[in-house]
Protein backbone atom coordinates (compact mmCIF):
# COMPACT_ATOMS: atom_id res chain seq x y z
CA UNK A 1 0.00 0.00 0.00
CA UNK A 2 1.53 3.54 -1.26
CA UNK A 3 1.64 6.74 1.27
CA UNK A 4 -1.86 7.91 -0.66
CA UNK A 5 -3.68 4.73 -0.54
CA UNK A 6 -2.99 4.86 2.84
CA UNK A 7 -3.99 8.03 4.08
CA UNK A 8 -7.07 7.65 1.71
CA UNK A 9 -7.98 4.70 3.82
CA UNK A 10 -7.59 6.24 6.84
CA UNK A 11 -9.52 9.22 6.02
CA UNK A 12 -12.13 9.00 8.78
CA UNK A 13 -9.64 10.42 11.47
CA UNK A 14 -8.04 13.53 9.00
CA UNK A 15 -6.64 12.95 5.73
CA UNK A 16 -4.75 16.39 6.15
CA UNK A 17 -3.40 15.97 9.57
CA UNK A 18 -2.09 12.41 8.72
CA UNK A 19 0.23 13.53 5.91
CA UNK A 20 2.52 15.62 8.58
CA UNK A 21 5.40 14.32 9.74
CA UNK A 22 4.79 12.49 13.23
CA UNK A 23 8.08 11.69 15.03
CA UNK A 24 8.90 9.80 18.14
CA UNK A 25 6.40 7.87 19.68
CA UNK A 26 3.66 10.01 18.52
CA UNK A 27 0.86 8.04 16.93
CA UNK A 28 -0.79 8.47 13.94
CA UNK A 29 -4.35 8.99 15.79
CA UNK A 30 -2.66 11.57 18.35
CA UNK A 31 -1.03 13.88 15.12
CA UNK A 32 -4.73 13.57 13.89
CA UNK A 33 -6.62 14.55 16.96
CA UNK A 34 -4.32 17.56 17.80
CA UNK A 35 -5.51 18.93 14.37
CA UNK A 36 -8.69 21.67 15.07
CA UNK A 37 -11.48 20.88 12.73
CA UNK A 38 -11.97 23.25 10.27
CA UNK A 39 -14.96 25.68 11.18
CA UNK A 40 -18.13 25.90 9.84
CA UNK A 41 -19.27 29.54 9.76
CA UNK A 42 -21.05 32.24 7.94
CA UNK A 43 -24.70 34.66 7.26
CA UNK A 44 -27.07 33.18 5.26
CA UNK A 45 -24.37 30.75 3.23
CA UNK A 46 -21.84 33.81 3.06
CA UNK A 47 -18.82 34.54 4.98
CA UNK A 48 -18.41 38.36 6.30
CA UNK A 49 -15.10 39.89 5.17
CA UNK A 50 -13.22 42.55 6.24
CA UNK A 51 -10.59 43.82 3.91
CA UNK A 52 -7.85 46.04 5.21
CA UNK A 53 -5.51 47.88 3.08
CA UNK A 54 -7.18 49.57 -0.37
CA UNK A 55 -4.53 50.09 -2.22
CA UNK A 56 -3.01 47.92 -5.37
CA UNK A 57 -3.65 44.56 -4.13
CA UNK A 58 -6.88 45.43 -3.36
CA UNK A 59 -7.98 45.68 -7.44
CA UNK A 60 -7.48 42.27 -7.38
CA UNK A 61 -8.69 40.96 -4.45
CA UNK A 62 -11.99 42.91 -4.35
CA UNK A 63 -13.28 42.00 -8.02
CA UNK A 64 -12.47 38.28 -7.11
CA UNK A 65 -14.22 38.28 -3.69
CA UNK A 66 -17.20 40.00 -5.16
CA UNK A 67 -17.79 37.01 -7.71
CA UNK A 68 -17.26 34.66 -4.87
CA UNK A 69 -20.66 33.17 -4.07
CA UNK A 70 -19.18 32.26 -0.39
CA UNK A 71 -18.31 35.52 0.81
CA UNK A 72 -19.73 38.93 1.22
CA UNK A 73 -17.80 41.57 1.69
CA UNK A 74 -19.10 43.88 4.95
CA UNK A 75 -16.27 46.17 5.88
CA UNK A 76 -13.05 47.90 4.32
CA UNK A 77 -10.43 50.13 6.00
CA UNK A 78 -7.70 51.80 4.95
CA UNK A 79 -5.36 54.64 6.49
CA UNK A 80 -5.64 57.15 3.62
CA UNK A 81 -9.59 57.18 4.16
CA UNK A 82 -10.20 58.76 0.72
CA UNK A 83 -9.16 55.11 -0.71
CA UNK A 84 -11.46 53.09 1.65
CA UNK A 85 -13.95 54.83 0.97
CA UNK A 86 -13.72 54.85 -2.80
CA UNK A 87 -13.10 51.37 -2.70
CA UNK A 88 -16.67 51.33 -0.60
CA UNK A 89 -18.14 53.33 -3.74
CA UNK A 90 -16.94 51.22 -6.09
CA UNK A 91 -17.34 47.72 -4.98
CA UNK A 92 -20.76 48.65 -3.08
CA UNK A 93 -19.52 48.03 0.96
CA UNK A 94 -21.43 50.07 2.70
CA UNK A 95 -19.05 50.44 5.76
CA UNK A 96 -15.41 51.68 5.23
CA UNK A 97 -13.28 53.08 8.50
CA UNK A 98 -10.21 54.81 8.67
CA UNK A 99 -8.14 52.76 10.95
CA UNK A 100 -8.18 49.02 12.14
CA UNK A 101 -9.69 49.61 16.23
CA UNK A 102 -13.14 51.27 14.16
CA UNK A 103 -12.83 48.44 12.08
CA UNK A 104 -12.85 45.41 14.48
CA UNK A 105 -15.45 47.90 16.40
CA UNK A 106 -17.85 48.44 13.64
CA UNK A 107 -20.25 45.83 11.65
CA UNK A 108 -19.58 42.35 12.38
CA UNK A 109 -17.54 40.36 10.04
CA UNK A 110 -15.82 36.76 10.09
CA UNK A 111 -12.52 36.89 8.12
CA UNK A 112 -10.24 39.50 7.96
CA UNK A 113 -8.19 39.88 5.19
CA UNK A 114 -4.77 41.99 5.34
CA UNK A 115 -3.54 43.39 2.32
CA UNK A 116 -1.25 46.04 3.84
CA UNK A 117 2.30 46.41 3.36
CA UNK A 118 4.00 44.03 4.85
CA UNK A 119 5.75 45.71 7.91
CA UNK A 120 2.53 45.73 9.05
CA UNK A 121 1.01 42.26 8.72
CA UNK A 122 2.67 41.04 12.22
CA UNK A 123 0.70 43.47 14.32
CA UNK A 124 -2.70 44.04 12.60
CA UNK A 125 -2.97 40.13 12.11
CA UNK A 126 -2.48 40.10 15.93
CA UNK A 127 -5.66 42.41 16.75
CA UNK A 128 -7.78 40.53 14.35
CA UNK A 129 -7.08 37.00 15.95
CA UNK A 130 -7.49 39.00 19.49
CA UNK A 131 -10.76 40.24 18.39
CA UNK A 132 -11.38 36.59 17.26
CA UNK A 133 -11.41 36.91 13.08
CA UNK A 134 -10.57 34.18 11.25
CA UNK A 135 -7.35 35.74 9.20
CA UNK A 136 -6.53 35.40 6.02
CA UNK A 137 -3.04 37.66 5.84
CA UNK A 138 -1.23 38.65 2.20
CA UNK A 139 2.40 37.11 2.43
CA UNK A 140 4.32 37.73 4.97
CA UNK A 141 2.26 36.26 7.49
CA UNK A 142 4.01 38.01 10.30
CA UNK A 143 7.61 39.81 9.99
CA UNK A 144 9.66 37.18 11.69
CA UNK A 145 9.04 33.54 12.23
CA UNK A 146 9.04 33.80 15.91
CA UNK A 147 5.98 36.18 15.53
CA UNK A 148 4.37 33.94 12.98
CA UNK A 149 4.45 30.97 15.67
CA UNK A 150 2.89 33.10 18.41
CA UNK A 151 0.08 34.43 16.03
CA UNK A 152 -0.50 31.12 14.87
CA UNK A 153 -0.74 29.55 18.67
CA UNK A 154 -3.13 32.73 19.55
CA UNK A 155 -5.01 31.91 16.96
CA UNK A 156 -5.84 28.41 18.53
CA UNK A 157 -6.32 29.89 21.89
CA UNK A 158 -8.86 32.33 20.15
CA UNK A 159 -10.73 29.61 18.40
CA UNK A 160 -10.48 30.94 15.15
CA UNK A 161 -7.84 30.37 11.94
CA UNK A 162 -5.19 31.54 11.02
CA UNK A 163 -4.25 31.34 7.07
CA UNK A 164 -1.17 33.31 4.66
CA UNK A 165 -0.74 33.82 1.25
CA UNK A 166 0.75 32.74 -1.08
CA UNK A 167 -2.02 30.08 -2.60
CA UNK A 168 0.22 28.57 -5.13
CA UNK A 169 -0.60 24.84 -3.88
CA UNK A 170 -4.11 25.53 -5.03
CA UNK A 171 -3.05 25.96 -9.41
CA UNK A 172 -4.09 22.53 -11.52
CA UNK A 173 -0.16 22.76 -12.67
CA UNK A 174 1.01 22.62 -9.08
CA UNK A 175 -1.66 20.04 -9.10
CA UNK A 176 0.03 17.69 -11.63
CA UNK A 177 3.65 18.38 -10.42
CA UNK A 178 2.26 17.13 -7.07
CA UNK A 179 1.08 13.78 -7.95
CA UNK A 180 3.53 12.67 -10.42
CA UNK A 181 5.76 13.03 -7.81
CA UNK A 182 3.88 11.01 -5.29
CA UNK A 183 3.10 8.51 -8.00
CA UNK A 184 7.50 7.90 -8.53
CA UNK A 185 6.82 8.87 -12.03
CA UNK A 186 10.21 10.88 -11.34
CA UNK A 187 11.65 7.74 -9.68
CA UNK A 188 14.10 9.29 -7.10
CA UNK A 189 13.72 13.13 -6.86
CA UNK A 190 17.23 14.48 -6.89
CA UNK A 191 17.04 18.42 -7.56
CA UNK A 192 14.40 21.55 -8.05
CA UNK A 193 15.42 24.95 -9.35
CA UNK A 194 13.14 28.18 -9.62
CA UNK A 195 13.25 31.90 -10.13
CA UNK A 196 11.29 34.97 -10.24
CA UNK A 197 12.13 38.41 -10.58
CA UNK A 198 11.40 41.82 -12.58
CA UNK A 199 12.56 45.17 -11.89
CA UNK A 200 11.03 46.25 -8.64
CA UNK A 201 7.48 48.02 -7.67
CA UNK A 202 7.68 51.71 -8.72
CA UNK A 203 4.94 52.86 -6.69
CA UNK A 204 5.90 52.50 -2.98
CA UNK A 205 8.69 52.51 -0.82
CA UNK A 206 8.14 49.79 1.65
CA UNK A 207 9.40 47.00 -1.05
CA UNK A 208 12.89 48.66 -0.05
CA UNK A 209 12.58 49.39 3.54
CA UNK A 210 13.24 47.14 6.72
CA UNK A 211 11.25 44.13 6.54
CA UNK A 212 10.66 44.37 2.71
CA UNK A 213 12.57 42.60 0.32
CA UNK A 214 12.81 40.55 -2.96
CA UNK A 215 12.35 37.57 -0.49
CA UNK A 216 9.21 38.00 1.02
CA UNK A 217 7.82 39.60 -1.93
CA UNK A 218 9.03 37.39 -5.09
CA UNK A 219 11.06 34.23 -3.58
CA UNK A 220 7.74 33.51 -1.44
CA UNK A 221 6.34 32.62 -4.42
CA UNK A 222 8.88 29.70 -5.35
CA UNK A 223 9.92 28.72 -1.93
CA UNK A 224 6.37 27.98 -1.35
CA UNK A 225 5.77 25.91 -4.02
CA UNK A 226 9.02 24.12 -4.36
CA UNK A 227 8.53 23.07 -0.47
CA UNK A 228 4.87 21.99 -1.50
CA UNK A 229 6.58 19.90 -4.22
CA UNK A 230 9.58 18.22 -3.06
CA UNK A 231 8.73 18.66 1.29
CA UNK A 232 10.04 20.62 4.07
CA UNK A 233 13.99 22.24 4.42
CA UNK A 234 16.36 20.96 6.68
CA UNK A 235 19.07 23.32 5.80
CA UNK A 236 20.04 26.44 3.65
CA UNK A 237 22.93 28.59 2.36
CA UNK A 238 22.03 31.94 1.24
CA UNK A 239 23.44 34.95 -0.10
CA UNK A 240 21.81 38.28 -0.66
CA UNK A 241 23.23 41.71 -2.52
CA UNK A 242 21.65 45.10 -2.55
CA UNK A 243 22.27 45.75 -6.68
CA UNK A 244 20.41 49.07 -6.70
CA UNK A 245 21.29 50.93 -3.45
CA UNK A 246 18.47 54.33 -4.54
CA UNK A 247 14.81 53.26 -5.69
CA UNK A 248 12.60 56.01 -6.65
CA UNK A 249 9.24 55.60 -5.20
CA UNK A 250 5.81 56.67 -5.86
CA UNK A 251 5.44 57.91 -2.34
CA UNK A 252 8.61 58.75 -0.66
CA UNK A 253 10.54 59.66 -3.96
CA UNK A 254 13.98 58.96 -3.98
CA UNK A 255 15.41 56.60 -0.75
CA UNK A 256 17.80 54.32 0.27
CA UNK A 257 16.96 50.44 -0.19
CA UNK A 258 17.99 48.49 2.91
CA UNK A 259 16.27 45.15 2.69
CA UNK A 260 17.73 42.68 -0.26
CA UNK A 261 16.88 43.19 -4.03
CA UNK A 262 18.94 40.20 -4.82
CA UNK A 263 19.51 36.99 -3.31
CA UNK A 264 20.07 33.32 -4.06
CA UNK A 265 19.20 30.08 -2.08
CA UNK A 266 20.64 26.44 -2.47
CA UNK A 267 18.19 24.21 0.15
CA UNK A 268 18.57 21.01 1.45
CA UNK A 269 15.05 19.06 1.90
CA UNK A 270 14.32 15.77 3.38
CA UNK A 271 15.37 12.80 1.62
CA UNK A 272 18.54 14.66 0.16
CA UNK A 273 16.98 16.54 -1.91
CA UNK A 274 18.76 19.80 -3.10
CA UNK A 275 16.87 22.97 -4.54
CA UNK A 276 17.74 26.53 -5.86
CA UNK A 277 15.79 29.60 -6.13
CA UNK A 278 16.76 32.88 -7.10
CA UNK A 279 14.55 36.28 -7.25
CA UNK A 280 15.23 39.90 -7.76
CA UNK A 281 14.17 42.95 -7.94
CA UNK A 282 17.12 43.87 -11.07
CA UNK A 283 16.04 41.27 -13.88
CA UNK A 284 14.97 42.59 -17.22
CA UNK A 285 11.99 39.85 -17.89
CA UNK A 286 8.91 41.99 -20.43
CA UNK A 287 6.74 39.39 -18.58
CA UNK A 288 7.90 39.56 -14.59
CA UNK A 289 5.39 41.65 -12.99
CA UNK A 290 2.17 40.92 -15.53
CA UNK A 291 3.04 37.37 -16.36
CA UNK A 292 1.00 37.47 -19.14
CA UNK A 293 2.85 35.70 -22.01
CA UNK A 294 5.41 33.79 -20.11
CA UNK A 295 5.92 30.55 -22.10
CA UNK A 296 9.69 29.56 -20.90
CA UNK A 297 9.55 27.35 -17.58
CA UNK A 298 10.18 29.41 -14.39
CA UNK A 299 10.45 25.89 -12.46
CA UNK A 300 11.83 22.35 -12.76
CA UNK A 301 12.01 19.36 -10.79
CA UNK A 302 14.38 16.79 -11.85
CA UNK A 303 14.21 12.57 -10.26
CA UNK A 304 16.39 9.64 -11.48
CA UNK A 305 13.80 9.16 -14.31
CA UNK A 306 12.11 12.03 -15.49
CA UNK A 307 11.85 15.63 -15.04
CA UNK A 308 9.07 18.12 -14.91
CA UNK A 309 9.15 22.23 -16.22
CA UNK A 310 6.51 24.63 -15.16
CA UNK A 311 5.82 26.73 -18.26
CA UNK A 312 4.93 30.46 -16.69
CA UNK A 313 5.64 31.52 -13.25
CA UNK A 314 4.26 29.73 -10.55
CA UNK A 315 1.54 32.00 -9.93
CA UNK A 316 0.16 32.14 -13.32
CA UNK A 317 1.37 29.00 -14.95
CA UNK A 318 -0.01 27.66 -17.97
CA UNK A 319 1.30 23.82 -18.55
CA UNK A 320 3.82 21.45 -17.16
CA UNK A 321 6.65 19.75 -19.64
CA UNK A 322 7.72 16.05 -18.78
CA UNK A 323 9.79 13.62 -20.19
CA UNK A 324 10.04 10.37 -18.48
CA UNK A 325 12.20 7.21 -19.28
CA UNK A 326 9.33 5.51 -19.88
CA UNK A 327 8.72 8.29 -22.92
CA UNK A 328 11.59 10.60 -23.30
CA UNK A 329 9.56 12.99 -25.84
CA UNK A 330 8.61 15.92 -23.79
CA UNK A 331 5.06 16.30 -23.62
CA UNK A 332 2.85 19.10 -22.05
CA UNK A 333 0.64 18.67 -19.65
CA UNK A 334 -2.16 20.54 -17.72
CA UNK A 335 -2.37 23.38 -19.49
CA UNK A 336 -5.81 24.15 -18.37
CA UNK A 337 -5.71 27.12 -16.27
CA UNK A 338 -9.04 26.03 -14.39
CA UNK A 339 -10.32 28.79 -11.97
CA UNK A 340 -7.10 29.62 -10.50
CA UNK A 341 -5.86 33.17 -9.94
CA UNK A 342 -2.78 33.73 -7.84
CA UNK A 343 -5.48 36.63 -5.91
CA UNK A 344 -8.11 33.59 -4.92
CA UNK A 345 -6.92 32.79 -1.57
CA UNK A 346 -8.88 35.08 0.49
CA UNK A 347 -12.40 33.30 -1.66
CA UNK A 348 -10.83 29.79 -1.05
CA UNK A 349 -11.06 30.10 2.69
CA UNK A 350 -14.49 31.80 2.24
CA UNK A 351 -15.35 28.73 0.70
CA UNK A 352 -13.60 26.44 2.90
CA UNK A 353 -15.21 28.21 5.68
CA UNK A 354 -18.57 27.94 4.57
CA UNK A 355 -18.28 24.18 3.66
CA UNK A 356 -16.11 22.92 6.55
CA UNK A 357 -13.55 21.42 3.55
CA UNK A 358 -9.96 22.13 4.63
CA UNK A 359 -7.82 23.84 2.31
CA UNK A 360 -4.63 22.73 0.95
CA UNK A 361 -3.17 26.09 1.63
CA UNK A 362 -1.68 25.46 5.38
CA UNK A 363 -0.67 28.04 7.97
CA UNK A 364 2.02 25.60 9.16
CA UNK A 365 3.32 25.47 5.38
CA UNK A 366 3.42 29.86 5.52
CA UNK A 367 5.51 29.74 8.58
CA UNK A 368 7.57 26.96 7.14
CA UNK A 369 8.52 28.89 4.46
CA UNK A 370 8.51 32.47 6.59
CA UNK A 371 11.61 30.69 8.55
CA UNK A 372 13.26 29.85 5.17
CA UNK A 373 13.10 33.97 4.69
CA UNK A 374 14.39 34.56 7.88
CA UNK A 375 17.27 31.73 7.71
CA UNK A 376 18.45 33.05 3.98
CA UNK A 377 18.78 35.97 5.76
CA UNK A 378 20.89 35.36 8.34
CA UNK A 379 22.84 33.11 6.30
CA UNK A 380 23.99 35.89 4.49
CA UNK A 381 24.91 37.87 8.08
CA UNK A 382 26.56 35.23 9.97
CA UNK A 383 28.38 33.41 6.43
CA UNK A 384 26.61 29.44 7.17
CA UNK A 385 24.68 26.87 6.75
CA UNK A 386 21.57 27.48 9.09
CA UNK A 387 19.21 24.41 10.28
CA UNK A 388 15.80 25.19 10.10
CA UNK A 389 13.21 24.00 12.94
CA UNK A 390 9.77 24.03 11.60
CA UNK A 391 7.93 21.46 9.12
CA UNK A 392 4.73 20.85 7.77
CA UNK A 393 1.99 18.39 6.66
CA UNK A 394 3.89 16.66 3.59
CA UNK A 395 2.82 15.62 0.68
CA UNK A 396 0.86 18.47 -0.34
CA UNK A 397 -2.12 16.71 -2.53
CA UNK A 398 -5.32 16.95 -2.94
CA UNK A 399 -6.76 13.48 -2.07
Amino acid sequence: MNRKQFISQLGTIGAAALAAPVTGNTSLLAAASSQAQMPVVGNGGKIRVGVIGCGSVSGMYLPHLATCPYAEVVSLCDRIPERAQEAARKYNVKNWYPHIDKMLAGVAFDLFVNLTDMQEHGRLNRQALIAKRHVWSEKPMANTYAEGRELYELAKKQGVRFWGAPAVVNSPQFAFMAKQINENKLGRIAAAHAHYGHQGPDWSAFFFEEGGGSLPDLGVYNISTLTGLVGPVKSLVAITTIVNPTRNTGNKGYIRVVAEDNAMLVMEHQNNVLSHIQCGFNYFDPYGHEGTGQERPTLSVVGSAGNMHMVGYDWKPSGVDMATTDDEKTHRYATGKGTFVWEEGASVICQCLATGKEPLINAEHALHVLEIIEAARLSQAQGKRISLKSSFKWPVIAL
